[in-house]
């Protein structure tokens, strides 16, 4: 069992080493060292800050090994310097963070190859290995945004998602009662996901599918962004200082949009999951439908809950591993899919694409679970606790397998608009 852990392990790691290669080999060094948003970083310093993480977990405290490079941590210490300021710092240039990755790469693998998965909490199952896994896929993903935000002629490509299916219901009807929500077994589960614990849910309805560009554009087109009674104070001050017209990258011609996707400037596809809206946008849309958005908790008895056995699942369709007949993960595609693509991913509600192709802004703020502790380090999840971030669920479609569950849970401000977020409504039965 532990060599097939092992083998798992260096899999993974290998994997996401892959599209963190490409994503950075996409592009020429100008690209890499320039900062396409103040929201976002150079892509060199994700390259080099996820080497940087690997080697203080897994070289120096899981393996004990000297440091690589001890001189350059304050430079990749994601509190210590904020992105709009990285680029002024001392980085390591392209080759030096290739060369810095790839030993820092070698030095983990000999330590896989050595130390006992078992007897120390931190690598448990290999937890610190998954951990490092999950936290280059999530940059990953990040570079993926910064991509969205380039100027110039398209470097990524990736074939359509499959097409739409006809969805027979456009809500789904969630019972009331309890429910276990979290996790206490998942071996690679994060600190905010656990523990696992019972809550009681109101009976409510939630979209079948997240709301689609068709859906958003009428909404647009109805004066949705004018109209002040639809929106929360702080909505309508985030509204009125960025002056938001429509969702992020569309451009509005009369009464028809395009969309810019990763360089490729085309009409909107009415039937695909709106992206790029900020939680506000998400709000003000749902007022206007007569819905809301669903509490954290509701999504997540949505996505997990069986009504027939009253068991919890551990992915909306069960516990097996996505697979690309479940949902739109891992940049396979470079945009969300059609909704109803996945009839294989579906809960057992009869909600679709739980799981991939946009974030799904919830109402809810990010706190810890009751019995939450930190682990391994304060930084990952407890120092965003409070009314300042809101929950997001289901991972896009730059979300990496490895780093999404039923459980998993992702949080950032009601403005952001460059990550891959849409939504779906909700309403009480």
């Amino acid at each position: 069992m532990t060599e097939e852990l092992r083998e798992h392990v260096a899999e993974e790691l290998l994997r996401s080493r892959a599209r963190s290669t490409a994503l950075t080999d996409a592009v020429d060094e100008h690209d890499l060292v320039r900062q396409h948003s103040k929201l976002m970083s150079p892509l060199v310093w994700d390259l080099a800050h996820i080497g940087n993480q690997e080697e203080l977990w897994l070289v120096r405290d899981v393996g004990g090994r000297e440091p690589v490079r001890s001189d350059i941590d304050e430079y990749y210490d994601a509190f210590k310097y904020g992105r709009s300021v990285r680029p002024e710092l001392p980085l390591l240039n392209p080759k030096e963070a290739r060369q810095y990755v790839g030993d820092v790469r070698g030095k983990v693998f000999d330590v896989l190859e050595k130390v006992p998965l078992q007897g120390r909490r931190l690598v448990e199952n290999g937890f610190a290995f998954g951990m490092i896994v999950q936290h280059e896929q999530q940059h990953d993903e990040t570079m993926l945004a910064t991509h969205q935000l380039r100027t110039g002629e398209p470097v990524l490509h990736a074939p359509a998602p499959p097409r739409g299916k006809l969805v027979p219901a456009t809500e789904a009807f969630i019972p009331g009662g309890p429910f276990e929500m979290g996790t206490s077994d998942e071996p690679w589960a994060l600190d905010n996901e656990r523990p696992a614990h019972t809550v009681h849910v109101d009976a409510f309805f939630i979209d079948t599918t997240p709301v689609t560009n068709a859906e958003f554009a009428e909404f647009v087109l109805a004066g949705g962004y004018d109209d002040r009674r639809l929106w929360t104070e702080a909505g309508w001050e985030h509204r009125t200082t960025a002056k938001l017209v429509a969702p992020r990258f569309w451009q509005r011609e009369g009464n028809s949009f395009t969309r810019t996707a990763f360089g490729v400037t085309e009409p909107i596809v009415p039937d695909e999951p709106v992206v790029h809206v900020c939680f506000h946008e998400a709000q003000a849309y749902a007022t206007w439908v007569g819905k809301r958005l669903p509490t954290e908790p509701e999504w997540e008895k949505a996505a997990r809950f069986d009504p027939e056995t009253g068991q919890t699942r551990r992915y909306p369709w069960g516990d097996e591993e996505p697979t690309e007949l479940h949902a739109n993960l891992g940049q396979r595609h470079l945009r969300p899919a059609p909704v109803g693509a996945y009839p294989a991913g579906v809960s057992a509600s009869g909600v679709h694409q739980l799981i991939g192709d946009v974030w799904e802004w919830t109402s809810s703020d990010f706190h810890g679970y009751p019995g939450f502790e930190a682990f391994p380090y304060r930084e990952y999840s407890e120092v965003f606790f409070g009314p300042d971030y809101k929950v997001l669920r289901g991972g896009s479609f730059g979300t990496d397998k490895s780093a999404i569950r039923a459980t998993f849970r992702n949080w950032d401000y009601p403005i952001r608009r460059q990550i891959f977020a849409g939504f779906r409504c909700a309403r009480d039965a």
